[in-house]
């Protein structure tokens, strides 16, 4: 049995085992068997590993020190197939980012400066920065405190994070058809990367209001049958190839806000509806409500006031609030910094053990 250092960690709505590289096989092929057996992939428990049984609870952070310049970590997310035992590194998960400064801070690979410390992590999926901010007072991360984020229980201390030049995150470019809008399958649509690429779309389009709780949409079997041939047919237009084994673009159904927000988000992780809204995707959809065109501007109405832009999503645990530092009117990527606030908490510290990988042959692990 291999025996590997672990970290459980609940990253804003999300939770998994937080590792560092240099613990796990240098080769890919074995990293992700490793990575599925610590996660009990194959089962929809997993309960024969650290997974939650949904896609939110199977998740994984792989951080260590980065060779980038203007980073200090590197973090490669990766997002396990509940049932298919599936590593997928394409996108990043901006929730789990939250747990990724103090799991650095805590491992030794970033030195804690003061009462606040700042993490500059590069995300290795997206080859993207992120900057975090992290409570650090007399030296050590600070779990506790004040903050709330709707879909977590209590408060806990804020942990900032900074989305930097995160336009065209897997596609290099913000519309990646080239195109505000475009039709799909018979529907309007938005297609995004900003963070994470995304197909936006009407709820009522699809027959929905757009505030139907994630158990109605995962049930609705009709709906995610149509929502995944719209995501395919996306997937090839925004140049991600045949998407059917990956986890992006992310379909997300809008509606008008309810609720004093700037507009209602129902994310899909693709194939389920998210229970509250990823970290990537909130940063998405809000740069979404400032571009010119798009259908989550229309829905969300005129919003830009001077160089900053506060956007309000409502999902289904409740509320998101976005600070975006804008660019000039015009601009061809209206978003130059998108911040928001998560919190994390530290689970378990110790061990985790699984079989040792099999040895290679020249088609993987035998």
């Amino acid at each position: 049995m291999l025996e590997i250092p672990c970290v459980l960690m609940r990253g804003g709505t999300s939770r998994g085992p937080f590792l560092r590289a240099d613990e796990l096989p240098a080769d890919t092929i074995q990293r992700d068997w490793v990575l599925s057996h610590i996660m009990g992939c194959g089962h929809e428990l997993q309960i024969d590993g650290l997974g939650g049984g949904h896609p939110q609870t199977s998740k994984i952070a792989i951080v260590g020190r980065s060779v980038q310049a203007g980073a200090d970590i590197d973090y490669l997310f990766a997002q396990a197939g509940v049932r298919d035992g599936r590593i997928d590194t394409a996108p990043n998960c901006g929730n789990m980012l939250a747990g990724v400064g103090p799991f650095a801070i805590e491992a030794g690979l970033v030195a804690a400066t003061g009462p606040e410390t700042r993490v500059r992590i590069h995300n290795v999926n997206t080859r993207k920065l992120i900057e975090a901010i992290v409570q650090t007072p007399n030296g050590k991360v600070a779990y506790e405190g004040d903050a709330v984020i709707d879909g977590v229980p209590g408060t806990a201390a804020p942990i900032r994070l900074s989305f930097l030049d995160a336009a065209g995150a897997k596609t290099g470019r913000l519309l990646p058809t080239g195109r505000v809008r475009d039709r799909i399958e018979g529907v309007e649509a938005t297609c995004i990367d900003m963070a994470m690429p995304m197909v936006l779309l009407r709820a009522a389009d699809l027959g929905q209001s757009g505030h139907e709780s994630p158990a109605e949409l995962d049930a609705d079997t009709t709906l995610l049958t149509r929502l995944e041939a719209i995501r395919r047919a996306a997937g090839a237009l925004m140049g991600l190839g045949d998407v059917t084994h990956s986890v992006i673009p992310k379909p997300v159904l809008l509606a008008p806000a309810q609720a004093g927000g700037t507009i209602a988000v129902r994310y899909f992780t693709p194939r389920t509806c998210h229970r509250s809204v990823a970290a990537t995707g909130a940063v998405g959809l809000a740069t979404a409500c400032v571009l010119e065109g798009s259908l989550a501007q229309e829905l969300a109405g005129q919003v830009r006031s001077g160089p900053t832009a506060a956007i309000v999503l409502e999902h289904p645990a409740g509320r998101i609030p976005i600070e975006l530092e804008l660019a000039h009117a015009g601009a061809e990527i209206p978003v130059l910094r998108a911040s928001l606030i998560r919190t994390a908490r530290r689970l378990f510290a110790g061990s985790v053990f699984v079989p040792d990988p099999p040895p290679l042959t020249h088609q993987g692990v035998s």
